[in-house]
């Protein structure tokens, strides 16, 4: 596939939130005006018409707000079940992690993502441990949720607010549970379905999203990549890369170089994966992206190439993930770099520090201060 195809599917695999929210909207409304139908030719309504629709607008926001915590807790419950441990809760870019044995509340927002439940992986047994569950469990207590708002909604005998928010609860359950549930890539990143669909290929990949627990566990306790396992990053065939979950496995060795510094092999390998027909999703795409200006800035520092990597589409990217570490860090080089404009990247550097203080990963903070360190030796080599 070549770049302008992938740019096209790129987009859209964007319009899918947009479809999905209008989805939402419509079987309410269908919904809700069947419900009326039957029940306001015998009982009066306790809600007036003209605030009908933008209620309704407001109580569909509140059962996705709520069904992604259903969604999520799910997660958590059936990881707990399967051999799992809590390790984090977020929901939008509010974030409960555990630290020391203490829950502590961090920020932390991710493109693409309303929510994430990361758990530490029980040990592999045979090369083998569960992993069905905890991918799928979102999407059962989604469905399971939707009956038990519908059964109370149907046996309710009167039409009024807390009626319409179960029915429209019901029904934004049953479009989570099948969204996630049915294997789909989506835009920024897979649905549960696929990644569960993806693990279950190989042992290979079973192995990958192990790796990818794991790390985040050590991650979590202030390891940073550099000193985790080598065998953990080793780079898996190009057949292999086509599977999503392992190709992850390709993102980490990737950082890993950039957390040693080796940032020539780090942008060789990103430059070999961005040729590759990988199943790396959009997300770790674009993030790489990032890495990848970030190594061109502090070595030829080529106007044309950073033009080429940073078009109008990992510039949407990088304005949508402002507050992210990675973001920032690279932002702030390319101001020193690039634009030779030490004010602008001073506010840039101040604004890092500010999202540091909540910032769920202290060890990614550290990594990022002296990959900016780095840059700022860079400037000072070229200016004497």
């Amino acid at each position: 596939m070549n770049s302008t195809n992938k740019k096209k599917t790129s987009e859209n695999k964007q319009i899918f939130p947009v479809l999905y929210t209008l989805v939402i909207g419509l079987l309410c409304s269908v919904i809700l005006s069947n419900y009326m139908d039957g029940k306001l030719t015998t009982e009066k309504s306790e809600i007036n018409i003209i605030i009908l629709v933008p209620l309704l607008i407001i109580e569909i926001y509140v059962a996705i707000f709520l069904q992604i915590i259903i969604h999520e807790a799910g997660h958590l419950m059936f990881g707990l079940i399967s051999g799992y441990r809590f390790s984090s809760f977020r929901v939008g870019s509010l974030m409960l992690i555990k630290k020391e044995g203490t829950i502590k509340l961090r920020r932390l927002s991710i493109a693409g993502t309303g929510g994430q439940c990361l758990l530490n992986p029980p040990e592999m047994k045979d090369e083998k441990y569960p992993y069905v569950l905890y991918n799928f469990g979102g999407s059962i207590i989604n469905l399971v949720s939707s009956v038990l708002f519908a059964v109370v909604a149907i046996q309710g005998s009167n039409i009024n607010i807390f009626t319409y928010q179960l029915v429209i609860l019901a029904v934004t359950g049953t479009i989570f549970a099948f969204l996630n549930g049915i294997p789909m890539r989506l835009g920024m990143v897979n649905n549960d379905g696929y990644n569960a669909f993806s693990i279950g290929k190989s042992r290979e990949s079973l192995r990958a999203f192990w790796i990818i627990l794991k790390g985040n566990e050590l991650i979590v306790s202030g390891t940073r990549p550099k000193d985790m396992p080598d065998e953990w990053f080793v780079m898996p065939s190009e057949e292999s890369m086509k599977n999503s979950m392992t190709a992850s496995i390709g993102i980490l060795a990737c950082n890993r170089l950039m957390d040693q510094m080796k940032f020539e092999e780090a942008k060789q390998l990103m430059e070999q994966l961005s040729l590759m027909d990988t199943g790396i999703v959009g997300l770790n795409r674009k993030l790489l992206v990032v890495d990848r200006i970030y190594c061109e800035l502090i070595s030829d520092n080529s106007k044309d190439i950073l033009n080429n990597i940073l078009d109008k589409e990992q510039k949407k990217f990088m304005k949508l993930m402002k507050n992210y570490p990675s973001v920032l860090r690279t932002k702030y080089v390319y101001a020193l770099l690039a634009e030779k404009d030490d004010r602008g990247a001073e506010q840039i550097k101040a604004k890092f520090e500010k999202i540091a203080k909540k910032y769920p990963f202290p060890s990614e903070i550290i990594a990022e201060r002296e990959l900016m360190l780095y840059a700022e030796g860079k400037g000072m080599q070229e200016q004497s």
